[in-house]
Parts: structure tokens; C-alpha cells; sequence
């Protein structure tokens, strides 16, 4: 039996409609180095989209596997409830140096349980200072959050809530958002036109709002769309104005993807909960992070029988394997400068992408920053399938694309070569042209 047979046999994929397989059959992976996958067939294809946002440093890179090497040889994973240990304290040490407001951090495994973490704790906060009728959360039209069922009911894409509705709690969606092509983008900075309208959404809750929960600057899963800076940093007076927690799902955002080491700092902004994870180990682990404010963590300190600790817990909440990697890559974005890297090959992919544009006619809304950019398939047909044809025809001629819908996008390694920037730009070129 082949490899692929025993795969389709046993293996559910993520995010799949599992009969497309029939047809086009899982890459079969035999190794992978820098921003390049290995095939089976001896082809090495572009990972054009950083196997899923996180490998944020491409593969195989020395240090990080030198770092994990060195944590083997002294111990895998402890519990970390009543123990700590070096590679905890300096990856903690390292995570509150990001934004000093928030200093008290607490881990999982995945970005949808820091969500999780975060939306409890903001929940529970309530509780214990009495505001019994802040329960309500409001998130950002086209949001997506996570697949837990607490992250779900705060996400706005129906293709992943609408079969779990029943279940689901109810949040309020602002709408009518000042998206951006990127920051040269007259709303950017301005975003006064589209605020008053969106006042009018939110002033109804000022009042039983716990928080309000986004991904800042950039909505990955609704298609790499990017927002004002503008309106997030209106948002956040508003919030604080009220007493309303901020979270921001940094998941995607954060590490430099956008051009700053958090995406919240393009608007000079301090959030009440930061969920960090993907570019925390560069993809190499499972690892996530909540951050949060000294205030909100003294609200929970307190004598046990008070019953106000916060007992959420993972089993390999703190896995020190995957601390020893976070430290390290964070070490390697400081020596590096890879935020600055970003901002310096963003120039290059919106180039590159609106080329494509203008040669093709198959593509508009060209957006970017930081090292993502995206852009629209003009499609006249709305069942199509276009970007599903469109990833298909990439994988033969070089690349990993996945587009999200008739999004076509490219979120590359931090540290991918300018060469195989351009590789990718004729590859994505001909994939369009079909």
C-alpha cells in the first residue's frame, strides 16, 4: 500500500473537505530547509505561506535546533504547577520585556487556549470586583479567533461557526471596519470618517462589555485584511475610557510579521491581554502565551479559601523543550533585526504582487505589510473555486500558495532570500495566468 493510501485511510486533515484528495493528493514530505519544502519526487516547492503562518524563521535552522538539543540533554517537560526551572523564568523575563504593561504571563499549548485564557480571565475579573453585568464580549466583523468554542464565538467567519451556532454565546460584531491597501492609505492614519458610525455600535455596550477581543491591524483567516492603525488606537481610548478590557490575538500578528515586534505598537497602544503563539517558536512546537497587566493578576492573589484563584490549567502548560526554542527565537529576531527585515522585503512583495496585478488582470485589491501580502482573484463566477485551481497549478510550477477562498496570499519566512522572492513572483505569475 502506498504512503498516500495509508494516509487516506486513517488521517483526517485539517481545514479540509477530505474527497478534494481524491483528486489533488497530499504532498508527500521527505525534508524541508530555509523557506523550501522537499518532495517525494526529489521537487523542492517555496512554503509561501509559513506552513501555516509559523515558521516564521524557515526550516531547519541551526540555532533553534542547537537550542533544543541543549534543553534535551537536561530535561523534556516537568509540571509546571509549584516548580520552575531557568528556561521558564528567561523566556517569561523575555515575554514581559515586549510591552512592560503587561508582566504577568501564563502559558498553553495552542493560540485558540491563550484565547481561551484570556476571554476566562477577563470573565472572571468581573466576578471578583462585582460587575456582575459585564459579560458581553464585542470583537471585529471578519474576525476569526480560534476553534474552541469560546474562540469560535467570538470569530465572524461562517464557514467555521455557522454548523456550531447552537452553542455558541452571542457577541456583538462591529461593522463597517476602515479597512486599508496598507500604510500609505489616506484611513491609516485617519480613520475619522468611519468613527462616528462605529461609536454608534459600540456606546449600546459601554456598560456590560467585559472586552472587546481583535486581532490588531491585520484579519488573517477573513483574507489578510488590514485596518486603520487609526481606529485601533480610537478603539483603545474608548475601551479604556469605560473600564472595557482590550485582548489582542497576537497569534498571527505578533513577531514580527507586520513590521513591529507586536502589531498593537503600530498604534503606540498597550491592550489589557496579548495572546502570543505560531512565530513564539517559530513553528518548531506547540507553545502559546497570555500576557497581561500586574492589576489584573493582584485581582486573583489572595488567600485560598477566598476562592478566587484562577485555575486554568494544560499539561504542558510551560513545556520547557518549547520555552528553550522561544528563547532562542527571540534571540535570533533581536541579533537579526527581523522586524526591520520585514518592513525591507514588504517593499519587494506588494511590488511584486501588484505586478502580477497589472500583467494578469487576475488580481486586484493588492494590500500589504510587513512581510505579508495579498491580494483578490477576479473571479466573475462566485461558486468558483478559483484559488483552489489556482494553489493546485502553484504546487506543480514551485510553491505552496493555499489561498483562503479567492484570497491569494504570500506570509514567507521572516528571513526568505530575495531570490526566492522573485522565484515565487513567477511562479504566483504563471499559477494566475493558468
Amino acid at each position: 500500500m502506498t504512503l498516500i493510501a495509508r494516509d487516506l485511510q486513517h488521517i483526517w486533515h485539517p481545514c479540509s473537505q477530505m474527497k478534494d484528495y481524491e483528486l489533488f493528493k497530499p504532498l508527500i514530505i521527505t525534508g524541508a530547509s530555509e523557506s523550501s519544502l522537499h518532495l517525494e519526487d526529489g521537487r523542492k516547492i517555496i512554503d509561501a505561506i509559513s506552513s501555516w503562518w509559523c515558521k516564521s524563521l524557515g526550516h531547519q535552522h541551526p540555532r533553534i535546533k542547537r537550542a533544543l538539543h541543549a534543553q534535551m540533554e537536561k530535561f523534556e517537560h516537568v509540571i509546571l504547577a509549584n516548580t520552575t526551572n531557568e528556561t521558564i523564568v528567561d523566556l517569561s523575563e523575555r515575554l514581559a520585556h515586549l510591552m512592560p504593561a503587561l508582566n504577568k504571563v501564563m502559558y498553553a499549548s495552542d493560540g485558540s487556549c491563550a484565547v481561551e485564557i484570556a476571554m476566562k480571565m477577563s470573565l472572571h475579573a468581573r466576578q471578583i470586583t462585582g460587575e456582575h453585568k459585564r459579560t458581553l464580549f464585542i470583537a471585529l466583523e471578519n474576525a476569526y479567533h480560534g476553534e474552541t468554542i469560546g474562540a469560535l464565538s467570538v470569530s465572524d467567519l461562517g464557514l467555521y461557526r455557522a454548523p456550531y451556532q447552537s452553542v455558541l454565546f452571542d457577541t456583538k460584531f462591529i461593522s463597517s471596519l476602515p479597512y486599508v491597501s496598507g500604510e500609505q492609505d489616506a484611513l491609516w492614519e485617519n480613520c475619522e470618517s468611519h468613527w462616528n458610525n462605529i461609536l454608534k455600535q459600540l456606546e449600546p455596550y459601554a456598560h456590560t462589555a467585559t472586552a472587546v477581543i481583535l486581532e490588531p491591524i491585520v484579519q488573517g483567516a477573513a483574507g489578510m485584511k488590514i485596518y486603520s492603525k487609526d481606529f485601533l488606537k480610537r478603539l483603545r481610548a474608548w475601551t479604556s475610557a469605560h473600564g472595557i478590557h482590550l485582548i489582542a490575538d497576537e497569534i498571527m500578528t505578533g513577531f514580527g510579521r507586520t513590521g513591529k515586534m507586536l502589531a498593537a505598537q503600530h498604534a503606540d497602544i498597550e491592550p489589557d491581554f496579548i495572546c502570543l503563539s505560531k512565530g513564539l517558536t517559530a513553528g518548531w512546537l506547540p507553545l502559546s502565551a497570555m500576557l497581561t497587566r500586574s492589576s489584573i493578576y493582584e485581582l486573583f492573589y489572595d488567600d485560598y479559601a477566598s476562592g478566587k484563584s484562577f485555575l486554568h490549567s494544560h499539561t504542558h502548560s510551560g513545556n520547557v523543550l518549547a520555552a528553550s526554542i522561544a528563547i532562542e527565537v527571540l534571540k535570533i529576531m533581536e541579533e537579526e533585526n527581523l522586524c526591520a527585515r520585514a518592513v525591507a522585503i514588504s517593499k519587494v512583495m506588494r511590488t511584486y504582487m501588484q505586478e502580477i496585478a497589472d500583467e494578469t488582470g487576475g488580481l486586484t485589491n493588492v494590500r500589504s505589510i510587513g512581510a505579508i501580502a495579498a491580494a483578490d482573484l477576479v473571479c466573475d463566477t462566485p461558486d468558483r473555486r478559483y484559488g483552489y485551481e489556482v494553489y493546485q497549478r502553484a504546487v506543480q510550477l514551485g510553491a505552496l500558495l493555499r489561498p483562503i477562498g479567492n484570497t491569494l496570499y504570500w506570509l514567507p519566512p521572516l528571513n526568505v532570500a530575495m531570490d526566492t522572492l522573485l522565484q515565487l513572483r513567477e511562479v504566483t505569475m504563471e499559477a494566475v495566468k493558468g
